[in-house]
């Protein structure tokens, strides 16, 4: 058994994951989640006062957004686990250049949070999101008064932001490609020129994020109206969409069970519901805190709706395709604009496994009547989901190895130790 503990950087390319040979039933507690560090972060930069902010998630994306908010003139400093941050009181002293990496929601955050600088800010990031389009967001910017410009081409990344006062009042929305855009308008209202009504006309896409959004809003004492907000203590939750892969081995690992620890049935997080969708696949949904699963017989079909948790609709997708019966799995349109194609990436992998896959713009139909267990190097796409949702098939399928394991250090950088305590 290769040593899964080791560091990032030492595990063998491509990762052979070796099936258990027994049940497993653990606690386990994910890294905080990206999504509450992202939006917590952002406001104790901007808020009035020091905040404190406990166990955040520690990952590239979150480090690289921090980053880019001290640049501008935040400041942090690190306890243990735990990060205070003093704020600018809604404007930023400085500008800069910041590159946020791979991070699509820090880079659409940080075009936001650069338009309340008292200079000019360049954002960038990296090849793949310079792909990624973010007119949506620069639009609906600039419609509050921002001076946002394109470097390279239109509606990509890099842009250049000159300060430039902004305004609220009543902003439209029409459909959007992803709710980051209107989260990161979110983040920045109490500090517009006057309070900001956001008009969602059409159906919101990834609803979920909004609602997180305005429920990291309300912990910072705040409600999206201008003014600015206190600092404040806040704990972050552990990452649900990282809990799904637990909550998803132990539905497909005969016998086995598994608790997330800190994380409840209420939690504000569109993921935490992941554990019910597993139950209608033929799993056991225990308690409501902390979330559990517990195995309860081969998975069959379903068909649902996951437009409301599409991280999380990945692991769906890869537990299904060990069910004795086809799926079809709506409301998946952003995953085609994610760090891959995840569509088409996961059509691929599932299809050289044996499945039956077809995709539409935004759902996936997989028949897994047909797979196989000859062995299959898995093709991560350098997506981290990729990586750590088709890694859980290894644990009760022979033949699985992952291609750059070590790409999950985007958000899940501990994975693969919390991955090898399943064979304790």
């Amino acid at each position: 058994m290769i040593d899964l503990r080791t560091g990032l950087d030492q595990l063998p390319d491509p990762l052979s994951i070796e099936p258990l040979s027994r049940p497993f039933d653990l606690a386990i507690t994910p890294p905080g989640s990206k999504s509450l560090t992202c939006r917590a972060y952002v406001l104790a930069a901007l808020a009035r006062g020091t905040s404190r902010i406990i166990r955040p998630l520690r990952a590239d994306d979150t480090d690289r957004l921090l980053a880019a908010l001290c640049t501008l003139g935040a400041d942090a400093c690190w306890d243990d686990e735990d990060v205070s941050i003093t704020g600018t009181n809604g404007r930023f002293p400085r500008g800069g250049e910041v590159n946020l990496g791979d991070g699509g929601a820090p880079s659409r955050f940080m075009i936001a949070a650069a338009c309340l600088a008292a200079e000019p800010v360049v954002v960038d990031a990296s090849p793949r999101m310079r792909d990624r389009p973010i007119a949506e967001g620069v639009d609906l910017l600039r419609r509050l008064g921002a001076d946002i410009r394109y470097i390279d081409r239109a509606d990509r990344l890099p842009v250049r932001i000159t300060p430039r006062e902004l305004s609220g009042g009543d902003l439209e929305v029409g459909a959007t490609q992803s709710s980051q855009f209107i989260s990161a308008v979110m983040l920045i209202a109490p500090w517009l020129g006057e309070p900001l009504t956001l008009r969602l006309g059409e159906r919101v896409t990834s609803p979920g994020y909004v609602q997180l959004t305005r429920h990291v809003l309300r912990q910072f004492e705040g409600t999206g109206a201008a003014g600015p907000l206190a600092a404040t203590n806040y704990a972050v939750e552990p990452d649900a969409s990282a809990a799904t892969y637990w909550l998803a081995a132990a539905a497909m690992v005969e016998d086995s069970s598994v608790r997330i620890d800190g994380l409840a049935a209420s939690s504000a997080q569109a993921d935490v519901r992941f554990a019910r969708m597993l139950a209608e696949a033929g799993a056991c949904a225990t308690g409501g805190d902390p979330v559990g699963v517990r195995h309860a017989g081969p998975l069959h079909g379903v068909t649902c709706d996951m437009a409301s948790m599409p991280d999380a609709s990945m692991t769906l997708v890869a537990a299904i395709s060990t069910a004795t019966s086809p799926s079809t799995i709506t409301g998946l349109g952003t995953l085609r604009v994610k760090e891959t194609d995840r569509l088409a990436a996961l059509a691929c992998e599932l299809t050289r496994m044996g499945c039956l896959v077809q995709t539409t713009a935004d759902s996936i139909i997989v028949d897994p009547r047909a797979r196989h267990d000859r062995p299959v190097t898995v093709e991560t796409y350098h997506d981290h989901r990729m990586a750590m949702a088709l890694a859980i098939l290894g644990l009760s399928r022979p033949g699985i190895s992952i291609e750059n394991p070590a790409c999950v250090s985007k958000s899940y950088p501990t994975f693969w130790r919390d991955f090898a305590r399943l064979y304790d």
